[in-house]
């Protein structure tokens, strides 16, 4: 290795001399992993705040906010995340005034696990006395849409420049532990603010995983390249969330009606899209139902009669999360050379029988989501992430979980999806260089521990036994051991 970069690879034996060796003791070394879509310093936050992802019914989330209050000072705010109604016996919330006793008066800001919605308390309320006129607002404390974002940034906006500061490198320094070497930020007006956005690119690579930002601001590619995005994208929303039943479906929800909301035209599309070739930067959205896709396409077709189809296609422009598709959709992916960043985790978690996905949509359709296989075997370009903090960073476990998708149809082999979490991510970003163990190519790896064994050069994910396999598969991950950024280590002990 050599400028950080591979110079040599080969057995043992034909080693040349080198001034250090490191003894790995017959570990496994991959490429490193990227995880293609997180909010860092929401995932910091909820790494050393309150996480609410265990609970079980409104009772336990009371005692959880009411534990974690009482070591917060009198005018702390109780910043929690991940509570999933759909795997509760009894899907009851609690309503403002519950939480904010249990948090003894302080504000209280819960996302679900979506994070598009939350629950919280009055005294949050009281500080956006607007957001009662705001779509999404309900007296009960449970706020979607347009009202989640004010209360939101209301709640957020307590965070001072160093805990945030704190939270991003907490964040980055668990994706390293985990063999992560880069991260896409989905930050936006909506999301994350300039000033946390342009804080968190300026450490990126500084001893921890490079940052690749992606600002989610219609019709701001310029304001993108302002800020030092790679994209005009990530988080601009077409629709909302399945969990929050505001993601844009074609058929109405089965346990409430409607079929969620778009938020975008295919003529904003169109010129979104526009400007982004105007300023020579990447465009994208988050579409998750099929409604919401459909009108994205459309707007790629609107922009590629006037840009043509081979500009359109080479600017790869992005759809975060495209979970309700059809083929004609997947094939609009195809024609304009759409890059599919997705998250595996979404069908461990809620596809299937039994799930939340089944609930909104019925089986059959909740089947059909997350149609990892079938992008992937007809040319799709797919960027694996985590999506975190609404799933954990844990690129083995996202790897298992495009293995052993809900329904074999969609399933990938572990080549093939390894692949997408590593090397489809820095394609993703226009890096194609990256994420390969060759000659020449950036000393960007991870070293394993491999309880469960290898075979053919990457570790073994599942039980031999096929009736042991699925969400609960016993077969033990990978154990990062140390994680190598063009020839310095962000994660482990020692140098190289």
């Amino acid at each position: 290795m050599s400028d950080g970069r591979i110079t040599w690879l080969g057995s043992d034996a034909d080693a040349p001399a080198a001034d250090r060796v490191v003894d790995l003791g017959g570990a496994l070394v991959t490429p490193a992993f990227v995880d293609a879509h997180v909010h860092a310093t929401d995932t910091g936050l909820a790494l050393s705040g309150l996480d609410v992802s265990g609970v079980r019914s409104g009772s336990e989330l009371l005692a959880a906010v009411a534990a974690f209050a009482g070591r917060l000072p009198a005018d702390g705010v109780v910043l929690g995340h991940g509570w999933d109604e759909s795997t509760w016996p009894v899907p009851v919330l609690p309503d403002v005034d519950e939480l904010g006793r249990a948090a003894g008066g302080r504000r209280v800001y819960l996302s679900q696990a979506s994070m598009h919605s939350a629950v919280v308390s009055r005294a949050l309320l009281a500080e956006c006395p607007s957001v009662v006129a705001a779509v999404g607002y309900d007296g009960s404390g449970w706020l979607r849409r347009d009202a989640h974002h004010v209360v939101r940034a209301a709640a957020f906006g307590s965070v001072g420049r160093a805990q945030r500061a704190a939270a991003q490198r907490v964040a980055l320094a668990h994706a390293a532990s985990l063999g992560v070497a880069a991260v896409h930020e989905c930050g936006g007006p909506e999301i994350s603010g300039e000033e946390d956005f342009t804080g968190l690119l300026a450490i990126s690579g500084a001893g921890v995983p490079e940052v690749y930002g992606y600002w989610g601001e219609l019709g701001g590619a310029q304001r993108a390249r302002e800020l030092g995005a790679v994209g005009a994208g990530g988080d601009l929303f077409a629709d909302g969330a399945l969990g929050a039943r505001t993601a844009h479906v074609s058929v109405p929800y089965l346990d409430e009606g409607g079929c969620g909301h778009g938020y975008l035209s295919a003529e904003q599309v169109r010129e979104h899209l526009v400007g982004c070739a105007r300023y020579g930067i990447q465009g994208g959205f988050h579409a998750i139902g099929d409604a919401a896709i459909a009108t994205v396409l459309e707007g790629f077709a609107a922009a590629a009669v006037g840009l043509g189809t081979d500009r359109v296609r080479a600017a790869r422009h992005r759809v975060e999360h495209a979970e309700i598709m059809s083929k004609r959709m997947i094939a609009g992916f195809v024609e304009y050379g759409v890059v599919a960043s997705v998250q595996p985790a979404f069908d461990r978690l809620w596809g299937g029988a039994g799930r939340m996905y089944e609930s909104r949509l019925g089986l059959d359709r909740s089947l059909a989501s997350n149609p990892l296989g079938a992008m992937h075997s007809v040319g799709v370009s797919l960027a694996f992430g985590s999506d975190s903090p609404v799933t954990p960073v844990d690129p083995w476990g996202s790897v298992r979980a495009a293995v052993a998708h809900h329904n074999p149809a969609q399933r990938m082999s572990v080549r093939a999806a390894f692949a997408a979490h590593s090397r489809g991510g820095w394609r993703a970003v226009c890096l194609d260089g990256d994420g390969v163990l060759a000659l020449g190519a950036p000393a960007t790896f991870a070293v394993w521990d491999t309880p469960a064994g290898v075979d053919r050069g990457l570790p073994v994910l599942q039980a031999e036994d096929p009736e042991a396999r699925g969400a609960q598969d016993p077969t033990p991950l990978p154990v990062c051991r140390r994680t190598v950024l063009r020839g310095s280590v962000i994660y482990g002990e020692g140098g190289l």
